[in-house]
């Protein structure tokens, strides 16, 4: 069975994690909220504090369909430190796995030089920090296996793609509907 993956480190963005993940399991999309911090309890960039399903260390990523990470400072700075998810996520990408990325977030990918030609978006002011990546001037972008979205007003749409990404387009409407939202 494969399995989805969204990692929060201290001062994560709460609207694109929650977001995210709660349209995910609405569409019956398994989805792990996984800390990098070594603690169970995450606390985001607004203060508040979420209890995580696994620790980073916890979990064998060998099955990981889709990993995801939410934007946020200084969130994003501290998922760019941690030395085993920047690991996994260019082994992901290397195998040209979906790696999703959203608001400040973009800019791990960027570090790890994962955007290199390729299309993509983030919050306003860190394009800087996408090294290599043709800025989009779309909200949200697909290039290959790479998933970059603009911030935290996004969050439903970026979400609701990847519903669509992973159960097609019949139950991300359903689930937009359901959620009283326009696709």
């Amino acid at each position: 069975m494969l399995n989805n993956f969204i990692f929060l480190a201290e001062g994560f963005e709460e609207t694109e994690a929650i977001t995210v993940v709660d349209l995910l399991r609405r569409a019956s999309i398994d989805v792990t909220t996984v800390s990098i911090t070594g603690n169970a309890v995450v606390t985001g960039s607004h203060a508040i504090s979420i209890l995580v399903d696994a620790l980073f260390e916890e979990i064998d990523f060998s099955q990981a369909e889709l990993l995801i990470l939410p934007g946020g400072m200084p969130g994003s700075l501290n998922l760019a430190k941690h030395k085993g998810l920047a690991n996994l996520l260019l082994q992901h990408n290397q195998k040209n796995k979906i790696v999703a990325a959203i608001c400040a977030a973009p800019t791990v990918l960027g570090k790890l030089n994962m955007l290199k030609n390729r299309e993509a978006i983030c919050y306003p002011g860190f394009e800087k920090e996408l090294f290599g990546a043709i800025i989009s001037d779309k909200t949200l972008i697909q290039d290959s296996n790479i998933i970059t979205a603009k911030g935290p007003g996004y969050a439903v749409d970026f979400g609701l793609y990847l519903v669509r990404l992973l159960k097609g387009d019949t139950k991300a409407k359903d689930v937009a509907d359901h959620f009283l939202y326009t696709l």
